[in-house]
């Protein structure tokens, strides 16, 4: 039979950029993981910077604590990052394709990124919410732990105690969160790849995927950190002495947060934010290139 002869079976064609998508995000958890762990220790509170909360954990609760809530993490990634990659890969195809195959225009790539990251961060919710509980499940004191035994004791109890609906708690600015981080990785990625290329250098190449996975990571962490700066805010806000609440809501808080301590206070933590969110980006991208690349000689 000839090479020309031999497609892929349809079904696979259709599932190909979820499945390496999801793959994708996956292998970049395993590698991201330990970052992720101390960052959340640090939000709840921790003392120290990202390399003494490490050890500290790693010293107190041994090196396996590090990847605690992996289960949840890798769950996460199968159903939002599986969702995100798959849908922006079909609606990107779907664009070119009613643009005569030609690169689409940035305001495209902008939408299809805002589309795929609502769509996978509302499959994904469930998943995030277990990871969090998780990874933050130590740092209670002893008599409020829940003592998650996995990820499936941790669904069923979730939805046993607080109902089905509890598992998307907090799910409205997670998927706001999603659509800008989205945004910026995404369209910038394939942006950036077209630039690079455009440039002389090879398509498709080493360069093109680095240098596009690289910008994508900085620009996701820019265009999603304002919004996860007004979920903590959210999050954490105490009521006023009177009873009240500081904030009415996310856009009030961005509001009084613009009018009171200026724009950059959105920006408070960058480097540390950009240091978790961008090498999970760069991984990711990389990963769900090479894939393709790597499955090609079996016919896939």
């Amino acid at each position: 039979m000839s090479a020309q002869t031999q497609q892929p079976p349809a079904a696979w064609k259709a599932a190909k950029p979820f499945v390496n998508g999801g793959l994708s995000g996956m292998m970049a958890t395993c590698i991201i993981q330990p970052i992720d762990m101390v960052k959340v220790r640090i939000q709840l509170g921790a003392k120290g910077g990202p390399l003494a909360v490490g050890a500290e954990i790693a010293r107190k609760e041994g090196i396996g604590a590090l990847y605690r809530g992996l289960s949840a993490g890798l769950l996460r990634q199968a159903t939002y990052t599986t969702t995100r990659l798959g849908v922006f890969n079909v609606m990107s195809e779907e664009l070119k394709a009613r643009n005569n195959g030609k690169n689409l225009p940035l305001w495209q790539k902008a939408v299809a990124g805002l589309s795929a990251g609502g769509i996978g961060a509302l499959v994904g919710s469930p998943a995030d919410l277990t990871l969090i509980r998780m990874q933050a499940d130590s740092t209670l004191p002893v008599e409020q732990r829940r003592n998650y035994k996995g990820v499936g004791d941790a669904f069923i109890r979730i939805v046993r105690e607080d109902g089905v609906a509890g598992l998307f708690r907090g799910a409205a600015p997670t998927v706001v969160r999603a659509m800008s981080l989205n945004m910026g990785m995404l369209a910038s990625n394939d942006q950036a790849k077209e630039m690079i290329e455009a440039a002389g250098f090879e398509k498709g190449g080493s360069a093109a995927v680095l240098g596009g996975a690289f910008i994508a990571g900085f620009l996701a962490s820019a265009f999603s950190l304002p919004f996860d700066f007004i979920k903590t805010r959210l999050q954490k806000m105490t009521p006023n002495p009177d009873g009240s609440m500081p904030y009415k809501g996310p856009i009030d808080c961005a509001i009084q947060t613009l009018k009171n301590e200026g724009p950059l206070k959105f920006y408070t933590g960058f480097p540390t934010y950009c240091i978790r969110i961008a090498p999970h980006v760069v991984f990711t991208l990389v990963f769900v290139d090479m894939l393709p690349k790597l499955q090609k000689p079996f016919g896939l």
